[in-house]
């Protein structure tokens, strides 16, 4: 495959006129779709924007590469673009870009495309290749610079190959090894390894690149590799096993660092001035680390928590309420004896089925919300320490609360048990993480959850349950409106992730209002942003209006994130109005004493909420609300 089987005529423009980044995704976006490659293009576009607020691709000397792998892609293509009097990019080096290539993947197992796109993203490297393509008089031009580029590419790592084979092996300088790897494997990977490879062949180094890409790791390391190299650079921004490099000097950056800032990481390598990684740890030179707030670090490792307890949340969650839906359908509450209506969700065989089976799910959301915390914060041994804490708060009255404390202290105490081991004697490395760590970190975090944190933690959290479910009047109505417009504050992000874990949290506590409140201020705005589409079609541009409609689906599917590149594009009128609208319906919400059982879901799990058709009047006054507010704050566009 070459580039010029992704690259379609159709979908490239040699005069862009684009003010500004949106503008200019957009339009790529529109380009890409022209090529028929693309079978949900909203979907494509919410996946690029996504993409972008990750990191930035511009990578700096007037070029950018966004991307985006999604089942919205039926076959792998590439879009270009460009843009003569260049346009902001948030580049890495702060300039303009004017050469803009947009890659298409698709969501499957067959990879054959990217080893197209990883010589694509080599060449973008080569100064003469992007001067020869923004200086393409027509687009047939433009597609001549490509295949002449690449065939002589392709001629080149051939003569390698066969070099490779006939050279005996080189003993003299200094080996560098090096990991790359960027969330989508796509672009930056390839970029990163070519920029270290042809800067350490400058400065007489020796280097192998291992690249993670979507294909899987090539080029992988080896151990005799690893033991003779003099410094192993991971330039990476998602996961690299690294208890391999124990023992080895590590460095560890950002992807973007290997591609700008190649020079200043390899001489740092062959200097010696990289620490010793040490085995289920980090290196002390850890650039991303290093740059973290507190903050930031506290929430990255929560977050890791919540990620992976979600699917538990989700899935135990609704079966559960399937359960009550079932029985609710089969028995009347109100004929049972009062000793048998706590039964309810179990009395029918087919009830108690999905109630067993949800129950389980649900009982491991604390043990993994810990564990998975303790893991972010120490790495592996951390996993075993911080689900014994979990376990220990969701079997005791700490819950929720408990689970949060129980990850970090778990994280922690093993940090520092790796401290005071790092001491002992080189022998007993292998003892470690099987034996030392889960040991005394598990004896410890135990009696700690045990006598220091369950007592307090415990009181507080029966204290807030209690609370909550003794709510009603105002202070109901309140709380219902504060979650609903948090759900709304950044449509995905810490604010609005806080407010749903604490709706699930609730549901486990029996406060199933509270959960309705959350979910119906989540399906507001894009309701809301696609009602004001149609109504007020003066304030948005033609791609609005095109892409409005979409958010009735998403909205109705409890997904916000739907509503992010409407925000994203007018942030100061978008976000207060859909917060308003998505506050109204999370008040209205709890005055109306709606319930709702399962976690996630929209209109797909209404059956299982109390007082439905009150619920519906919640969501529609709020998206109303939500509509009108856009047309009143919105200007008209040009």
């Amino acid at each position: 495959m070459k580039i010029r089987d992704l690259l379609a005529a159709e979908s490239i423009e040699l005069n862009g006129k684009v003010t500004g980044k949106k503008e200019a995704l957009d339009a790529m976006v529109d380009l890409m779709a022209k090529s028929g490659k693309i079978n949900n293009v909203e979907v494509y576009r919410k996946g690029v924007y996504a993409r972008e607020e990750e990191s930035t691709t511009g990578i700096g000397e007037g070029i950018a590469i966004p991307h985006c792998k999604s089942d919205s892609v039926s076959r792998p293509g590439l879009a270009a673009m460009v843009v003569p009097e260049g346009v902001d990019f948030d580049s890495l080096d702060g300039e303009k870009v004017n050469l803009i290539f947009l890659i298409a993947a698709p969501n499957t197992k067959e990879n054959v495309h990217l080893d197209v796109l990883s010589k694509l993203s080599v060449l973008l490297m080569d100064e003469d290749f992007t001067a020869n393509l923004r200086n393409a008089k027509t687009v047939d031009e433009f597609l001549h610079v490509i295949d002449a580029a690449e065939a002589e590419k392709d001629a080149e790592e051939e003569k390698k190959e066969e070099e490779k084979k006939a050279e005996a092996p080189v003993s003299n300088g200094k080996l560098i090894l090096a990991v790359t790897g960027c969330p989508t494997g796509i672009a930056h990977t390839y970029m990163a390894a070519e920029a270290l490879e042809k800067k350490a062949k400058e400065l007489g180094y020796r280097i192998k690149v291992e690249t993670r890409g979507s294909g899987g790791a090539k080029n992988v390391l080896t151990k005799a590799e690893i033991a003779e190299a003099e410094c192993i650079i991971v330039a990476a921004d998602t996961q690299v096993p690294m208890d391999r490099f124990a023992g080895k000097p590590v460095i560890q950056c950002k992807v973007a660092d290997g591609i700008s800032k190649a020079e200043e990481l390899l001489t740092k390598a062959a200097n010696g001035h990289a620490s010793i990684y040490e085995a289920g740890g980090k290196a002390a030179d850890d650039e991303e680390e290093g740059k973290d707030s507190l903050g930031h670090q506290i929430y990255k490792h929560l977050m890791n928590g919540v990620s992976h307890m979600l699917p538990f949340v989700v899935g135990g969650g609704i079966l559960i309420a399937i359960a009550f839906l079932i029985d609710g359908f089969s028995v009347d509450l109100n004929s049972l004896p009062l000793d048998q209506r706590s039964n309810f969700g179990t009395i029918t065989p087919m009830a108690a089925m999905f109630k067993s089976i949800g129950g389980v799910a649900f009982g491991f959301m604390l043990p993994i919300l810990a564990g998975f915390i303790a893991m972010s914060i120490a790495d592996r041994p951390g996993l075993a320490v911080g689900f014994v804490g979990g376990a220990i708060a969701a079997n005791g009255t700490s819950g929720f609360l408990g689970a949060l404390v129980a990850g970090f202290l778990a994280g922690y105490v093993v940090v520092l048990l790796k401290k005071i081991c790092s001491k002992l004697p080189d022998s007993l490395e292998g003892t470690k993480p099987v034996l030392i760590y889960p040991l005394f970190g598990i004896f410890i975090v135990g009696v700690l959850m045990t006598y220091v944190v369950e007592p307090p933690i415990g009181a507080l959290n029966t204290l807030i349950n209690n609370g909550l479910n003794g709510l009603n009047g105002a202070s109901a109505i309140l709380l219902g409106a504060l979650l609903g417009g948090m759900m709304s504050v950044d449509m995905g992000g810490p604010v609005n992730k806080a407010a749903y874990v604490f709706g699930t949290a609730s549901i486990a506590a029996g406060n199933y209002n509270i959960m309705a409140a959350v979910m119906v201020g989540g399906m507001v705005p894009p309701i809301a942003i696609a009602l004001a589409t149609l109504i007020f079609k003066n304030k948005f541009t033609a791609d609005e209006r095109k892409a409005g409609p979409t958010n009735f689906i998403m909205g109705l599917s409890f997904i916000t994130e739907g509503a992010i590149p409407f925000a994203a594009s007018d942030p100061l009128h978008v976000l207060p109005a859909c917060a308003v609208g998505s506050a109204a319906a999370g008040a209205l919400s709890m005055a109306f004493n709606c319930t709702l059982m399962a976690p996630h879901g929209g209109i797909f799990v209404f059956l299982t909420v109390g007082n439905p058709l009150l619920y519906l009047v919640a969501l529609a006054v709020g998206s109303a609300v939500g509509c009108v507010l856009l047309g009143v704050l919105k200007k008209k566009t040009a």
